[in-house]
């Protein structure tokens, strides 16, 4: 078990790494699209809308990367913890099976699937005020 937490944590530390690199690489092209977009202002309405589409999906994916940051250093510090693979909800062990396909699951797949659940029940209860 030690040495299989330990290449765990190994390939958390890499998969960390990555989304570092990715993150770091992501703001970078932002700001050179900054710098370019000084040097030649915006006139045309197209290349607004085409400015405001990258900016919103340069966020969206910053945010997901920011996520699986969060997700995977919560995932080491439960290697450290030793609770890595016990669910967050349940208190009871996650599946080996699960953890191999998701190695920073912090739930479940029961406990996911009601959380999922109870997500989708409030923005569908949202919506219907709206």
């Amino acid at each position: 078990m030690v040495t299989e937490l330990s290449a765990i944590r190994f390939d958390l530390e890499q998969e960390l790494r990555r989304l570092i690199e990715e993150l770091d690489q992501l703001r970078s092209n932002d700001n050179n699209y900054q710098e370019q977009q000084r040097a030649s202002s915006i006139n045309k309405t197209g290349e607004a809308v085409d400015a405001v589409t990258n900016l919103e999906r340069r966020l969206v994916l910053e945010a997901h990367i920011k996520d699986s940051l969060d997700s995977v250093e919560q995932a080491l510090q439960k290697i450290s913890a030793g609770t890595y693979g016990i669910c967050e909800d349940c208190g009871k062990p996650i599946s080996p099976v699960r953890m191999e396909v998701v190695p920073h699951a912090d739930r479940c797949i029961d406990c996911s699937i009601a959380r999922l659940n109870r997500v989708y029940r409030l923005q569908y209860r949202e919506n219907e005020r709206n």
